[in-house]
């Protein structure tokens, strides 16, 4: 029996007594190295009798050496290159552990745990700091699976946390060492003091980046989509995803553009996509997306275009497709929306096997210093909320950075999780090439203008290895120096724009959107209702559920009635039928906020889902909806990525309420309003955000309609408020029907959802189009003097007042469509009435917020009357009382005949 030591606290005996049994009973049950070290402690209680004694203790000892090794061994590791690191306690010094300087040159058997076999403590501490103290500190033991602990233990310690590198290995990591130096110094002389964002000090990101795509090539990936912020861009379009120097070159000397309405964006913010060629032939796709100066911004967008790529391209095959995220270790610990990525990313939804993020670590922001910046020991903490592996790597030694790279690739694609790699290097320069960075580190920055840059420490090494012949880097540098002088040459020649934008259909700039037929004829419809309003026999729902299904067949069969709910799920269901994916996600979107949409039904009995409009027919499209996280900013960025990488799907995302969106805004400012005009990069993203003042208070009541028509220009999205559910049906439609792609911003209703009133006819679901206006149906025009123009659920309380007052004189004109502006259509319906004296705007928002600025400036040439509550800091009251009070006085003095 083994002893009991009453001192370990990691390993403590009962732990080691329960293996020691397991193992007598069946060996084969315990992990290899636990079997070699038991083997080791029996045939050393054969032939040591002291064995049971004191050595046995101090094999525990150095048990929990080990242990330590693993766990704390990245708090000591010699990864900083311009600076010693922070002091930690305890230490692993061997006294720590019950250990001293005359056990050096003992045996232990505990060497069987780190693949040495029985070895003297010395040995042992070779191996654990080698592994885990010098370039490489990893943080994996906090990972609840034993399994993924067990790999990487292994394929570290077994290899020393050393790559195996050929020669040919080691040039290639050599020159592209060479061009990501000697491309940074050939910018800085040419182009003093033109922004750039050098990669300098961290110039083995890529070598690093090459050997990721080499390796993961050879494991099965096909593509790699990859977000970044601006450090580093340039030499990465330039250096890995080959974008012609030139091309980089006509950038810098910033000729006109000629791309029409495309104004463009500055070139460490634009992106590119190649089809690159590895060593061994295999083809893989590399994209890098373009990102704002929102350093974080784009990274739910790589994921979403990822996860399109898997979903459409690769058949859910994770292991085709792989997104990759480059951090600046001042944003992944200081940006939110990197929380939200990593909390979304083993979501069904959102989960796209794993991400390789890259930080290239500074230690520093701007002008901030990372003591100042972040709470945490690491900048990469928040990989710990997903059990996700970090490797913490001196950027100097470029070996080390390509051995990490392989194990990450690796790992990611058996796990199928994200890995963490903190490439701790520094800048050279401040964070821009015109600042000086000596005014707030200036001890750091004397070592740095004293520090050798990676190239020449790695040249070095191999020269003292005589692995490379001298002056081989010499000449690497001389041969890419006088190409890039002779690019630079003909470019300043040509003295033309080269236009690198990969086009892709918007309407950005074009007039007006031509609507497409986008009825459905009564037989497919009917198929269509058969399908997605039926529950299966067998399910056993809530009655709720069932009372709600049978009434959608009533209304359905006959012909009248069809509510908004309905409505979208026609919509829905013949889209997949006509094979065009639909996805919709969102804050309680399979419900429905509202609970207006039940499009997931469940059994009391086991809560087994059914979704109909997954059972549309056998060869439809998907239909893919999802309840997100309580995130708006990460959830709204990943569908915009998705709705680029797959044009030619549905894609929405939801609001639980409309001003949520506000969580989100970056989002749509730098990405849905203006990825066309800056970056030419076509979008086809729907958001759904419920709005309309119902005296819910000023959070649930505003989606802030004013703000998007802020963001409205060059035909950029449409933004609709509907009134009908045959509307809305056709809207939906046309959105994938149309010839470009555009977002679209729908403003959705919620007691519209249930209003009597607010009800459609089955068979305005068969023909025409979305209508951007409706005109007045029920009037006599030639009694008309007043249009009262206005959008939305106000529709229904105006025409309800009018009803009451019995007022003949007014029409009612609802806008559908207020962006692009409807202008012509408007003066057609206009001049149906010919008494017409007035024409009004009225609005339930305030006077600053909705349309009213927006439909003034439209208008400007009519004497136009607004009716609007009063400008208000607030969207809404949040007094249900006053609200009553502020929504009759706006319909009084719509029917005032004294107005």
């Amino acid at each position: 029996m083994i002893q009991a030591i009453d001192y370990l606290d990691h390993i403590h005996s009962g732990y080691l007594e329960s293996l020691y049994e397991q193992f007598k009973k069946n060996p084969s049950t315990l992990d290899e190295s636990w079997q070699r070290f038991f083997e080791g402690f029996e045939l050393g209680q054969k032939t040591d009798v002291s064995t049971d004694g004191e050595q046995l203790a101090k094999e525990f000892k150095v048990i929990e050496l080990i242990n330590a090794y693993r766990t704390r061994g990245h708090l000591f590791t010699r990864t900083n290159p311009v600076r010693q690191r922070r002091k930690y306690r305890p230490t692993l010094d061997i006294e720590n552990f019950g250990l001293s300087k005359q056990d050096l040159k003992t045996v232990f058997h505990a060497g069987e745990l780190i693949g040495i076999g029985a070895a003297t403590l010395e040995e042992i501490l070779q191996h654990l700091n080698h592994t885990y103290c010098r370039s490489v500190g990893a943080e994996f033991m906090f990972i609840r699976v034993p399994e993924r602990v067990q790999w990487l233990r292994e394929r570290m310690e077994s290899t020393r946390n050393e790559p195996d590198l050929s020669i040919e290995d080691k040039k290639q990591i050599l020159q592209k060492l060479n061009e990501a130096l000697v491309f940074e110094t050939f910018l800085h002389k040419r182009y003093l003091g033109q922004k750039r964002f050098s990669l300098q000090g961290s110039e083995t990101l890529i070598p690093g980046l090459d050997f990721l795509i080499e390796y993961g090539a050879e494991l099965g990936v096909e593509e790699f989509v990859i977000g970044m912020a601006h450090r580093g861009r340039l030499n990465v379009l330039a250096n890995i995803l080959e974008k012609t120097y030139e091309e980089i070159f006509a950038e810098f000397e910033d000729f006109p553009l000629d791309e029409g309405s495309f104004s463009g964006d500055v070139k460490y913010h634009l992106g590119y996509t190649s089809l690159l060629k590895t060593k061994r032939g295999k083809q893989v796709k590399v994209s890098l997306s373009p990102n704002p100066s929102h350093l974080e911004a784009v990274d739910p967008v790589i994921e979403g275009m990822a996860r399109a790529g898997i979903d459409e391209q690769y058949n859910g095959n994770v292991n085709k497709i792989v997104p990759i995220l480059i951090h600046g270790d001042a944003a992944i610990a200081g940006q939110g929306v990197v929380y939200e990525v990593i909390q979304m990313s083993l979501l069904e939804g959102y989960a796209t096997g794993g991400t390789i993020h890259l930080v290239i670590n500074n230690q520093l922001g701007f002008t901030t210093s990372y003591l100042e910046g972040r709470s945490s020991t690491y900048c990469t903490d928040v990989a710990k909320v997903t059990l996700s592996p970090v490797f913490h790597v001196n950027a100097d030694d470029a070996e080390a950075v390509v051995h990490v790279i392989r194990l990450a690739m690796e790992y990611r694609q058996k796990f199928h999780t994200d890995v963490f790699i903190d490439l701790l290097g520094y800048r050279r320069y401040g964070h821009n090439e015109g600042d000086e960075p000596r005014f707030t580190q200036p001890k750091l920055y004397q070592a740095i203008a004293n520090h050798p840059d990676p190239r020449t420490i790695y040249y070095q090494k191999l020269l003292k290895s005589s692995e490379v012949e001298r002056g081989l880097a010499e000449k690497m540098e001389r041969e890419f120096q006088a190409q890039l002088q002779e690019k630079l040459n003909w470019v300043r020649d040509k003295k033309a724009p080269i236009s690198t934008i990969q086009k892709q259909k918007s309407n950005s700039g074009q007039s007006r959107f031509s609507l497409p037929n986008t009825g459905v004829p009564l037989d497919e419809l009917k198929t269509t209702a058969e399908r997605i309003f039926r529950i299966p026999k067998q399910l056993n729902p809530l009655p709720k559920i069932l009372k709600i299904y049978d009434e959608r067949q009533r209304r359905f069969a006959e012909g009248m009635n069809i509510d908004w709910g309905m409505a979208e799920a026609l919509a829905f269901g013949t889209l997949v039928h006509e094979k065009i994916p639909v996805r919709l996600s969102g804050q309680d979107s399979v419900r429905g906020t509202f609970a207006h949409r039940h499009a997931a039904i469940l059994s009391q009995d086991d809560e087994e889902q059914y979704i109909p409009l997954q059972h549309v027919s056998e060869d439809q499209a998907p239909f893919y909806i999802y309840n997100s996280p309580l995130s708006e900013y990460a959830v709204m960025g990943f569908e915009f990525g998705y709705s680029c990488a797959r044009p030619n799907a549905l894609t929405i995302w939801e609001a639980q309420y409309g001003d949520f969106a506000n969580g989100a805004q970056i989002v749509i400012d730098e990405f849905i309003a203006s990825s066309a005009e800056k970056w030419n990069k076509a979008n086809g993203l729907v958001l759904f955000l419920p709005h309309g003042y119902e005296g819910h208070g000023p959070d649930h009541s505003s989606a802030r309609i004013e703000r998007f028509l802020l963001l409205a220009a060059k035909h950029n999205m449409r933004i609709v408020n509907c009134t009908t559910p045959a509307n809305f049906f056709h809207l939906l439609r046309s959105q994938v029907k149309l010839d470009v792609r555009s977002p679209l911003i729908v403003f959705t209703p919620k007691s519209l959802l249930r209003h009597p009133q607010c009800v459609s006819s089955l068979k305005e679901f068969t023909t025409g189009t979305f209508k951007t206006i409706i005109d007045d149906a029920v009037v006599d025009r030639k009694k008309v003097t007043r249009a009262v123009l206005c959008s939305g659920k106000f529709y229904y309380d105006i025409n309800q007042r009018r009803q009451e007052v019995e007022d003949q004189s007014a029409a009612v004109i609802r806008l559908e469509q207020i962006y692009p502006f409807p202008k012509e259509e408007l003066e057609r319906i206009l001049k149906r009435y010919s008494n017409l004296k007035e024409v009004w705007w009225a609005q339930e928002e305030p006077e600053n917020a909705g349309a009213l600025w927006f439909i003034e400036r439209e208008l400007s040439t009519m004497q136009l009357k607004t009716v609007s509550r009063p400008a208000s800091a607030a969207p809404a009251t949040g007094s249900h009382l006053k609200h009553v009070q502020e929504q009759n006085a706006l319909l009084e003095k719509i029917f005032n005949k004294e107005e």
